[in-house]
């Protein structure tokens, strides 16, 4: 008997199939503590093409700082009506979007504190690792003194700042991720602060690398 090999295939994406829960993308309900905001955009890649069926995933604190998760025992109040985590894919004109709320900023080593920001992975076909990120908010004065952003070279910075606009009665903030060229995604890797170098800003191919120092 002649047994046939079973051919070879790509795997996926099956992002939009399998993974998509209707409203994972909606993580505040009308009665969530906080400024309620819409973050949305399209994601491209060097030649300007929108993105397909990109997984995005966020994560972040309530309008309180504080994130829903068993580690953070801080005194800080947990609104029960906010998981702090989404999830959603990107349309065939490259756009997602997520109605969420603003985050309260969180705390870093000692007395310092992060600006207030929301945690995106993305997840694409030809990607073999998510790349990680960070939305900032544009407006926001605390951006200036958060010790994350200060490990980012200045004039990268901006790809990772979401810029605010008010429509229809509702705040909109804008962010648009480029996967390659001038202006791609910054991706943040963490190191221990041990292996970290000065010169640990480094491309991946696929978006530039920014190494920070964990403690």
């Amino acid at each position: 008997m002649t047994i046939a090999l079973t051919p070879t295939q790509t795997v996926g994406p099956y992002f939009s199939l399998g993974m998509m829960p209707e409203g994972s993308n909606v993580l505040a309900q009308s009665n969530t503590e906080g400024e309620h905001i819409r973050i949305e955009g399209n994601i491209f890649d060097s030649d300007g093409d929108p993105l397909f069926n990109v997984l995005l995933e966020i994560w972040q604190a309530n309008a309180h700082g504080r994130y829903n998760h068993p580690l953070d025992q801080r005194s800080l109040p947990l609104d029960p009506t906010f998981s702090g985590f989404g999830r959603t894919s990107t349309d065939a004109n490259g756009y997602y979007w997520f109605q969420t709320i603003k985050p309260g900023p969180v705390p870093y080593q000692e007395d310092r504190m992060q600006a207030p920001h929301i945690v995106v992975l993305v997840h694409a076909s030809g990607i073999a690792h998510p790349l990680i990120t960070r939305i900032y908010f544009a407006d926001d004065s605390r951006n200036e003194a958060d010790p994350i952003l200060q490990g980012v070279p200045p004039n990268r910075r901006s790809t990772m700042f979401a810029k605010r606009q008010e429509r229809d009665g509702e705040t909109v903030y804008r962010f648009d991720i480029v996967l390659r060229g001038e202006s791609e995604e910054l991706v943040l890797e963490g190191k221990i602060v041990d292996e970290a170098t000065d010169d640990a800003v480094r491309g991946t191919g696929k978006a530039e690398t920014v190494f920070l120092a964990l403690r």
